[in-house]
């Protein structure tokens, strides 16, 4: 596979999802398919903030994971600006994926999936130490963000599966903050949130776009989505009418 499709991901874009459609096959239903999206289309440009917007069930988060590789689709392209070339992640291999994901394509989601047993600050900083970062350093990067996020240092030698959930998703965001990528995905980050924290994510957002991050984001939280979109796109525009589908 290659990734030389350069001349179709326009300049300033470090993803762009085209004409991308996605079916479910429902197994305990008798094998029916269930039309999810259809024609879905928009950019990512670099240092913009782009909403993911529609009701609950329209396939916000489905999005999310067709971009990360976690689901196939089938239909169209998903094209992400990866090093020096351009990467179809629609047909790129499993191994091209993983690498996307080291250096270019960032996710935090609402849960916080960490080795059991590792402390809160070796979570944080692992990004880091893979990328041929000191332990000293990254260590000392990873306690400033867990700071910031009021994360008290009595729990830093503590492993995250022992905290509350709100902490436990202070502790995503801040490994998916402590290294720079081109495209970062946010899937609900702030929802178990208090203001002052939600704040602080706010902050990092906005510095993070500032230097130049793309980013495609899920916000429930009305405050937020207007603090930080640069534009949002209405999945529900792109999903089928499933009663007619069905028919």
């Amino acid at each position: 596979m290659s990734y030389n499709v350069n001349n179709d991901l326009p300049e300033n874009a470090v993803l762009s999802v085209q004409n991308v459609g996605k079916t479910f096959t429902l197994h305990l239903q008798e094998s029916q398919r269930l039309p999810v999206l259809h024609g879905l289309t928009f950019d990512v440009p670099r240092g913009a903030c782009i909403v993911l917007g529609g009701e609950s069930g329209a396939g916000k988060s489905t999005v999310m994971k067709m971009i990360y590789g976690s689901y196939g689709t089938d239909s169209g392209r998903i094209l992400l600006r990866h090093q020096e070339t351009v990467m179809d992640l629609v047909t790129a291999q499993p191994r091209q994926v993983l690498a996307a994901r080291r250096e270019t394509l960032g996710y935090v989601s609402q849960f916080l999936r960490a080795v059991p047993r590792v402390p809160a600050l070796d979570v944080v900083a692992e990004p880091l130490i893979e990328r041929g970062i000191s332990r000293e350093t990254a260590r000392e990067r990873a306690g400033e963000l867990l700071t910031r996020l009021s994360i008290s240092t009595r729990l830093w030698k503590l492993p995250p599966a022992t905290f509350s959930g709100g902490e436990q998703q202070r502790v995503n965001i801040a490994r998916g903050f402590i290294i720079e990528r081109p495209l970062l995905l946010l899937d609900e980050p702030t929802a178990s949130l208090d203001a002052r924290n939600r704040g602080v994510v706010i902050e990092l957002i906005r510095e993070s776009l500032g230097r130049g991050t793309g980013m495609l984001a899920i916000f429930h939280d009305a405050d937020v989505r207007e603090a930080v979109a640069d534009m949002t796109v209405d999945v529900q525009s792109f999903t089928p009418a499933r009663e007619q589908a069905a028919a």
